[in-house]
């Protein structure tokens, strides 16, 4: 099942899956403007769902695939856990989780958290993500039957949190121009009337967060309420502008970038079965002040990279006994190369494999055939090495 959201909307296939109990992945990309294809830029704005029975598991922005998230979510325990988080590193259940689901998999595995806080976050975060869809205009998206997400928490009814979710977005949308998305911040505008008119405890705490420019976003994260409660005790302020509501700069994702060298001998690893490609990158590169390694073995390739530490990796996707995404996937999980760029080489030009990249940790995304000068505009934007203008 596949198509375009002007053609038919969220809730419809939410019912469907619904209706029919189906177990798979529903992969949802935004655009702009009614298109007959997902758009090809990799960092576009797309969403993840997986069901089980009809019944939603898990959803999340995959576009930006960080922890932030999560760290959000666990505001609330960080005064009795901190010590735990703390000491806690990233770990993954399976290649192709998430490293949001997986990381909560840990925690819970390690009894940092109970089941049932593990449930009510999991909850949240399926709330959240319908939120934004429920709001978008135009996209695409592909559902595709598979295996039940292992392990699995929870799973929640579609047709109640579809209603609830629903009746907020138009009640939130009553409150425009004034609060327009929950990405706005707020800002205190009038001290004097503010101070004049809260409780002394309350005041502060608004302070707080207009100083650390806390979201709506965040506060439905931090204080387990719902988005439209805690937008309706805001707007009374807002509305008589003693706080002002502000757009929130958007955070580009630097994690997986590392910095720039100096010394003009950037190392690059590609990791390819096909002879002939990775000697088509080889001749590429030559002209160019770049390093170049072709693992052809990828069952070699993880113990190679380790002794090379490139500082960024070109990876096919389909390959014999271990695929791209398996690769990608173990790479991220050492801190060695958890900020290397990793590029993946693929044939397909699918929405599908591209939320698949991502989750699997991918920087980005490059289809076959590519010309030189797509490849070398990539490597320079992942380096911070402009060396076309060196030649």
């Amino acid at each position: 099942m596949q198509g375009n959201l002007n053609e038919i909307d969220i809730r419809s296939i939410l019912q469907l899956i619904e209706l029919g109990q189906r177990t798979g992945e529903l992969y949802i990309q935004k655009t702009n403007l009614p298109s007959l294809s997902p758009l090809k830029d990799f960092n576009e704005k797309f969403w993840y769902l997986f069901f089980v029975g009809g019944q939603i598991v898990y959803a999340a922005d995959q576009s930006n695939n960080s922890l932030l998230r999560l760290r959000d979510y666990l505001q609330p325990y960080r005064e009795q856990k901190q010590a735990e988080l703390d000491q806690l590193s990233w770990n993954a259940t399976t290649t192709l989780n998430t490293p949001e689901y997986s990381y909560l998999w840990c925690l819970l595995e390690k009894n940092i958290l109970t089941p049932e806080q593990g449930r009510k976050i999991l909850q949240k975060m399926v709330e959240e993500s319908l939120f934004d869809l429920f709001s978008l205009l135009y996209g695409s998206f592909i559902f595709e039957m598979a295996s039940p997400l292992a392990p699995q928490l929870t799973a929640i009814e579609i047709a109640p949190l579809v209603t609830k979710t629903i009746r907020q977005v138009q009640q939130i949308k009553q409150l425009y121009p004034v609060i327009q998305h929950p990405d706005q911040y707020f800002i205190i505008a009038n001290e004097k009337q503010l101070r004049g008119r809260v409780p002394p405890k309350a005041y502060l705490t608004l302070a707080r967060w207009s100083e650390q420019k806390i979201t709506l976003r965040q506060l439905f994260r931090y204080l387990n309420r719902d988005l439209l409660a805690i937008a309706l005790v805001l707007y009374p302020y807002a509305e008589r502008g003693w706080i002002q509501f502000v757009n929130k700069e958007p955070q580009h994702q630097t994690s997986q970038v590392k910095p720039k060298k100096t010394d003009k001998s950037l190392h690059i690893v590609c990791i390819d079965d096909d002879l002939t490609i990775g000697k088509s990158i080889e001749l590429i590169l030559a002209q160019y002040p770049y390093k170049f390694t072709l693992i052809t073995d990828p069952l070699q390739s993880l113990s190679q990279i380790f002794q090379i530490q490139p500082d960024l990796i070109l990876c096919d996707i389909a390959m014999p006994k271990l695929e791209g995404y398996e690769i990608c996937g173990m790479l991220r999980q050492s801190s060695a190369f958890r900020q290397t760029p990793i590029i993946m080489l693929t044939g397909k030009e699918g929405l599908i494999d591209r939320v698949k990249a991502r989750m699997a940790g991918a920087t980005d995304y490059l289809t076959k055939p590519f010309g030189a000068s797509e490849l070398v505009l990539l490597l320079e934007k992942y380096t911070h090495s402009p060396i076309t203008a060196l030649y």
